[in-house]
C-alpha cells in the first residue's frame, strides 16, 4: 500500500490513464475528482463489501453487474462517474 499526501488541486496518476485529483478538503471530509477510461470501473469500497454479502448468500453480483444495477456507465463523453 501507498500512502501520499495531496492539497486541493494536486493529484496522482495511476498507470497512463488513470487520475485521481483531491477537489476539496473540507470538516474532514475529502472529495476526488477521478478521470478513468469508461471501460474501468470504479466503486465505493462499501459497495464491493455489499457485493460480497451477497455472493455469500446467494449466487450474488459481479461489480459490472452491480453498476448496471446502479444505472451504470454515464453517458460517452462525460467525465461524471
Amino acid at each position: 500500500m501507498l500512502i501520499l499526501q495531496r492539497k486541493p488541486g494536486e493529484s496522482v496518476v495511476i498507470g497512463e490513464d488513470i487520475s485521481i485529483s483531491v477537489v476539496s478538503v473540507e470538516s474532514g471530509r475529502v472529495r476526488l475528482a477521478i478521470s478513468a477510461p469508461q471501460e474501468v470501473p470504479i466503486l465505493r469500497s462499501e459497495l464491493l463489501d455489499a457485493t460480497e454479502v451477497n455472493r455469500d448468500s446467494s449466487a450474488g453480483a459481479d461489480p459490472a453487474e452491480l453498476l448496471g444495477l446502479l444505472g451504470g456507465f454515464p453517458p460517452a463523453g462525460s467525465d461524471q462517474r
